[in-house]
């Protein structure tokens, strides 16, 4: 696969099966429209990535922050390696122009949903675990979030969106916000999610995205931002 060979090349890594890099970047709509070019997509390999970037991002952080208490440390975790995080180190390689997409996919913009970068990211993790193992793994990942693990950022600061609309509603109200499905449209493999989040009844806030938890944290960032707009300077983060 040349151009797997070519991605190993670009990131460094002395790949000894380059198809199996080359699997990490297949999203599932090629495979959909190009059933005789590859065997699968790399849903299998962003299962296997997904435990593997979250324990080298864990004890990365752990050796390098002693003074961190149990939710210090996960608040700073939960920052790289949410979706926004990992679509963040994904650009750091320019991951999204590497991917082989359906063309339906790339004409919407695939190469730069967060969300879609995110798994991609995953995905080449796993392929690296498999193929190097974990030391080689951990070197690389640390290396691609240097700047995130060893920033010094505010903790409120890396609050998920989500996080930080219940604790303004709370502290102001009393209450949780409250999610709903609006609608999900599209086939399986591009699925698009509405939801609205209500506090006492009275819609704040309404996202979509390719996952009910994508479009739920974006509806609470939108939330934030007219929570804000009303009452400025209640909302910290």
């Amino acid at each position: 696969m040349p151009k797997a060979e070519a991605f190993a090349a670009r990131l460094g890594l002395p790949f000894n099966d380059p198809e199996l890099l080359g699997q990490a970047l297949v999203h599932s709509s090629f495979l959909h429209e190009h059933r005789a070019e590859t065997r699968s997509h790399n849903e299998r390999l962003e299962y296997l990535g997904d435990a593997v970037v979250s324990l080298v991002i864990s004890a990365a952080l752990f050796e390098r922050r002693p003074a961190d208490d149990e939710g210090a440390l996960s608040a700073r975790r939960a920052a790289i390696v949410s979706t926004t995080g990992l679509a963040r180190l994904a650009t750091r390689l320019d991951l999204g122009s590497w991917l082989l997409l359906g063309e339906g996919e790339s004409q919407r913009g695939g190469r730069l949903r967060p969300s879609l970068l995110a798994s991609a990211f995953e995905a080449v993790a796993g392929a690296v675990y498999l193929d190097l193992g974990f030391d080689a793994v951990r070197q690389w990942i640390t290396s691609v979030a240097a700047p995130e693990l060893d920033s010094d950022a505010a903790l409120g600061s890396l609050k998920s969106p989500k996080s930080r609309l219940q604790e303004h509603t709370q502290r102001l109200a009393g209450e949780r916000p409250a999610y709903r499905q609006v609608d999900v449209s599209g086939p399986d493999h591009e699925r698009v999610f509405r939801i609205e989040v209500s506090v006492g009844g009275e819609v704040v806030g309404r996202g979509e995205g390719p996952s009910r938890r994508l479009a739920e944290t974006l509806a609470a960032s939108a939330a934030l931002d007219a929570l804000k707009h009303d009452a400025p300077g209640d909302i910290s983060g």
